[in-house]
């Protein structure tokens, strides 16, 4: 099994099982992030640097309108796509797997947790992981300390308040507050 057979089943939403030869395969990978995210973090880098580190971790092009500020931890890093003009602010933790898609001019906050993997419940299948995707809309600003949880879409020009927890898709310019996020009202100009 590679890197290439576990993505098209976690994009395809299909359960990983615990010890299996793609839960091994997604290990892999994982150190692998670990120690980009882990140089990435050791110390300063220029902007470029960043992106390039960045990069790597995601394995394919940043455009050099992204900003990150370090540090950032992802256990995962091959799942995660990043539009243009995308801030990305210090503290935040990807959990990718199941896929992470954030549109193009989106502000993250400090301290951001996207996830977007579930463990079974079934005490005897709590090592299987269940994928689902977190995808975030054009124009989209996520306060600090929120936390996107798996299989959510977020529409464009969204506001979700610091320290929500989103459990279920945002509309299109809706500003969502509180644990769980609930609507308050809509974005104007």
């Amino acid at each position: 099994m590679e890197l290439i057979d576990l993505l098209r089943e976690l994009d395809a939403g299909r359960t990983i099982t615990g010890a299996s030869p793609l839960h091994e395969v997604m290990h892999r990978t994982s150190q692998e992030a670990l120690r980009i995210t882990g140089e990435l973090n050791g110390g300063y880098h220029e902007p470029q640097q960043v992106r390039s580190l960045l990069a790597e971790l995601i394995g394919k092009p940043v455009d050099e309108t992204v900003t990150l500020f370090p540090p950032f931890s992802s256990d995962f890093g091959k799942n995660i796509t990043l539009g243009r003009r995308v801030f990305i602010n210090s503290g935040c933790k990807f959990q990718d797997q199941g896929g992470i898609t954030i549109g193009d001019d989106c502000l993250i906050g400090h301290n951001v947790v996207i996830a977007t993997l579930n463990h079974d419940l079934a005490p005897s299948r709590r090592g299987d992981l269940h994928p689902a995707p977190v995808v975030i809309g054009r124009n989209v600003w996520i306060g600090a300390n929120a936390t996107i949880l798996p299989g959510v879409t977020i529409g464009e020009d969204a506001v979700i308040g610091a320290a929500s927890v989103v459990t279920k898709d945002v509309p299109a310019r809706a500003i969502v507050v509180g644990s769980p996020a609930r609507f308050v009202r809509s974005v104007s100009d």
